[in-house]
Formats: structure tokens, C-alpha cells, sequence
């Protein structure tokens, strides 16, 4: 424990964001990091408590606190605190391979379990984080580490969102020879398309990209395995398979005037906003272009966000986001008591830059959509209707209905599992939830050489479960091929 007042005399502070008056001219990161003295004063805060439930990744109210990667958060802070940042990134890249991505879109479940969020506020866990590997990065010491032994095995991981990303860099470290497959032109999946650059610039992708093809990954691009690509012969070629294709099928409005060419799917708005920004031109097709429209956003979760940010900064001219449920409370309530994931209301980057543009939160609560209206060829409405918790769901309230003007609607509200195309070119068994069924606390299918991870596996999730989970299909893989593992459980 690097000062054990530390958590008395500082008080908690976060990076600053930018004013929103000026990041919605841009598509740069949000954030202004902290000097190095402030950060050390940060780190200064650890408690290194003698059960650090910040790595514990518990299960409470249905919900994780604690980090999934069960980093080693109280040594890294204190080797951060007493100014040895060499010896913070080993503790850090030991658990954590990506860092970079975490500490910047992770929502941060190890602070909500930092005991020091007891009773005052939590330690900064996860700018602590970024700003040790942003240092490395800058001091050069973020070199390629190629593996000098190799084991005569070929993997092929298909996909290259952070589970697949990090089940190659795992298996590439153990001496494997492994090839990642991606549909499109560069690698990240939905870290690269599906987050907008000012939360995740697509730099910090293509840099840790170059970094793994220097240390021996093989990316194979624009390879559609399941159309393009022929699934028998691929994975006749490679002694065995990891399925990270992500749960990429987005739920769906099924209401009246959905076939409106005005009307997209988050994911695809997000990837086409990037893509056009990447290669510095205009937006393809004017639907998917928010300049000057009236925009809905259905859905009120991060990836809603993410669109009336990115909506905002296309200079839409107006913004609206509807949500099912009902507003979070602004405090803790007493059924939700600490280490649990904290059910409040968050106004997040997006919002913020709604207040600040057109005066008001763009969230309207406890509301769907029931029609789409059109006038020609233009989408100029939607139909809405409150809603009420009955029996434990969501129901309409009758004469609730309402108009609002509307010329583009995005629909973020989730997905539905893996897209069929997949399931079917793979003959994969499926859940319930039409995900990849495995065996029994096992990322393998049946006794196949094929094997799933991430979103594929776990349905929706965060980033920080999907690097939790290539973790762990890698070390399951290297355990198929070699008899026995060396690698890491962490």
C-alpha cells in the first residue's frame, strides 16, 4: 500500500472531458488526461484491501461487480503511485492483453466493487489503467514480443472483435501458428465499427493490430467465412477453430412502416459514420447521414448514446431517444446496496452534448415506437405509446399515444443472438437465446475441433467479457491440441 492515507486525503478525480460546446465539432477522443502528479494521487487512493473484491468479477442482484479479467488492480496502483511504471504494465498486461481498449469503453465493474466506494467515491481503476498503458506506448515499450518456439499447430479464429483478438494473441504467445478471418477490410469487429472514434479512436485498434501481425497473427481481410469462404475446407486446414464471430443479429421494430428506407440498424449507421470518416469521405447513401434530420433513436442503452452522439456531431437538427424502462433512480436504492452494480441514472457523452445543443436530456422513458409514418418516399413520423410495468413486463397505456416528427429512425435495441448465416454455414447446435451451445462450462461444441467465445458464446456483452473470454477458449484450444496447457487461468 503506497500511502495508506491516500484514500483520506485525496479526493476523487476524473479526467476531464472536453466542453461539449467543442468535441461535437470533431470526432476526437472525449477526454483530457490527468497530469502524471495527479494520477499518481489517484493511484494513492488504493486501499489494498486485504480482499480486493475490485478483481473479484462477483455475481450480485443478477449483475457482475469486479472485474471479469481479475486484474491485479492494488499492485498495479501501488507500483503506479510510487512512480515505477515498467513494473505497473507487467502486473497490468498480465491479466489484461488490451488495456488500451478496456480503459476506454469498459464501464468500469471493478470501481463498482472498490471497497473505498463503500462509503465515499471509488479509485479511479479504470483511467489507473489507461494511463499506465498509454505510457508504455508512448515510452516505446510496447515492443513486438515474437515467440521463439513453435508447436506445429494451425488455428484458425474466426473474427476479430476482442474475443477473437484475444484468443489469437493468447494462442500466438503459446507458439501456435494462428490466422484470424474478417469480413471486412480491418480488424476490431465491433470495436472498430460498432464504437465511435471519439470513445475508441481507430488508431489505438490499428496500432495494437500492427503490433500482433509483428508478433506472427495472420489477418486474413474481407474473408466472409460461412459465405465467401468455404467452411468445410477452411477448417479441414487448421487443427482446430474458435468461433468469435460476435451475436451481431440486431433486434428488430416489427411494426407498421418499418420497411422505410429511412429506418436502419444502429450497428450499420455506426459502421458506415466510421468507415466514412476512415477514408476521410461523404457519407455513401443520405439515409444513413443525420445531417439536417429529425432523428429517433430507439433504444436507451450505450449504443443509443453512441448514435445521438454521432448524430449530433452530423449536425442532425433535432435529436430524440426513447427508452422501455423507467428512469433509474438518481441515488442508490436500498434493494441495490453496494458491491452491487449500481442501478442509477447515468447522463452520459451524448446526452450531455444533447443538453448542450438543443437544451434538454433526449430521453424519453417508459416509451416505444408503434408505427412508422410516411408521406411518399420520406419518413416524417413515428407513432409512440407510454408504457407501465404490469406483471413483471412492459405494457402499453391506452390513449398514451403520441406523434413526433421524424425524418430517421435508428433502432440500437440490442441483438438476438449470432447471425444465421453463421449457425447454419457451421451447423452449430443453439441455445435459447440463439447463441453457440457448448459443452458444459466449456468453450468447445461437442467433440468437434470447433470452438466459440465471446458474444458467440455469451450472447451480448462487454468488451471486458469478450477479452475474458478468448482468454479462455485459448487456453481450452491449447489444451485439445497439446494434451495439457501451461497457459495462464488468470
Amino acid at each position: 500500500m503506497g500511502r495508506p492515507d491516500g484514500f483520506m486525503k485525496y479526493a476523487r478525480r476524473e479526467t476531464r472531458l472536453r466542453p461539449a460546446a467543442v468535441r461535437i465539432q470533431d470526432f476526437e477522443e472525449l477526454h483530457v488526461p490527468l497530469s502524471h502528479e495527479q494520477r499518481r494521487q489517484q493511484a494513492a487512493r488504493c486501499m489494498n484491501c486485504g480482499v480486493p473484491l475490485c478483481q473479484s468479477a462477483m455475481e450480485l442482484g443478477g449483475m457482475v461487480s469486479g472485474c471479469p479479467l481479475h486484474n491485479l488492480i492494488p499492485e498495479w496502483n501501488d507500483e503506479l503511485y510510487h512512480d515505477r511504471p515498467q513494473q505497473a504494465l507487467i502486473r497490468l498486461l498480465k491479466t489484461n492483453p488490451f488495456p488500451e481498449f478496456t480503459g476506454r469503453v469498459c464501464p468500469a465493474l471493478c470501481e463498482k466493487a472498490c471497497i473505498c466506494g463503500m462509503n465515499n467515491e471509488p479509485v479511479t481503476i479504470h483511467e489507473n489503467e489507461l494511463a499506465i498503458i498509454e505510457e508504455a506506448y508512448a515510452s516505446g515499450w510496447m515492443k513486438p514480443r515474437p515467440t521463439r518456439r513453435q508447436r506445429g499447430k494451425r488455428i484458425a479464429v474466426i473474427g476479430s472483435g476482442p474475443s477473437g483478438l484475444s484468443t489469437a494473441d493468447a494462442l500466438n504467445r503459446r507458439g501456435h501458428e494462428v490466422h484470424v478471418y474478417e469480413r471486412m477490410e480491418r480488424a476490431g469487429g465491433l470495436l472498430m465499427y460498432g464504437i465511435p472514434n471519439m470513445k475508441l479512436d481507430k488508431r489505438v485498434i490499428e496500432r495494437r493490430i500492427e503490433l500482433m501481425k509483428e508478433e506472427g497473427v495472420v489477418f486474413h481481410f474481407c474473408q466472409d467465412v460461412g459465405r465467401a469462404e468455404a467452411v468445410e475446407a477452411l477448417v479441414e486446414r487448421y487443427d482446430a477453430v474458435a468461433l468469435c464471430c460476435g451475436a451481431k443479429q440486431p433486434r428488430d421494430l416489427h411494426v407498421e412502416g418499418r420497411q422505410s428506407r429511412w429506418v436502419h440498424f444502429a450497428v450499420d449507421y455506426l459502421s458506415e459514420a466510421t468507415e466514412a470518416l476512415l477514408t476521410q469521405r461523404a457519407i455513401r447513401d443520405e439515409t444513413l447521414d443525420a445531417k439536417g434530420k429529425r432523428v429517433i433513436v430507439v433504444g436507451g442503452g450505450d449504443t443509443g448514446n453512441d448514435c445521438v452522439a454521432t448524430c449530433i456531431r452530423q449536425g442532425c437538427a433535432s435529436i430524440v431517444q426513447l427508452e422501455m424502462m423507467p428512469q433509474p433512480p438518481v441515488e442508490r436504492s436500498a434493494d441495490n446496496p453496494w458491491p452491487q452494480w449500481p442501478r442509477t441514472v447515468k447522463v452520459d457523452y451524448g446526452q450531455q452534448e444533447s443538453i448542450e445543443m438543443f437544451g434538454q436530456d433526449p430521453r424519453i422513458y417508459q416509451t416505444t415506437v408503434t408505427r412508422l409514418i410516411s408521406e411518399g418516399d420520406r419518413l416524417v413520423a413515428v407513432e409512440t405509446v407510454r408504457l407501465e410495468a404490469k406483471d413483471g413486463r412492459m405494457v402499453p397505456i391506452a390513449g398514451s399515444e403520441q406523434r413526433l416528427a421524424a425524418d430517421m429512425v435508428l433502432i440500437a435495441a440490442g441483438f438476438t443472438g449470432c447471425e444465421e448465416y453463421v449457425s447454419d454455414a457451421f451447423q452449430l447446435p443453439l441455445t435459447a437465446r440463439h447463441t453457440a451451445a457448448t459443452n458444459p462450462c466449456s468453450h468447445q461444441i461437442g467433440e468437434s475441433k470447433l470452438f466459440a467465445a465471446g458474444d458467440l458464446r455469451r450472447g451480448q456483452s462487454l468488451v471486458v467479457w469478450a477479452i475474458a473470454e478468448g482468454k479462455a477458449c485459448a487456453r481450452e484450444i491449447d489444451r485439445y491440441l497439446m494434451g495439457y496447457t501451461e497457459m495462464d487461468p488468470s
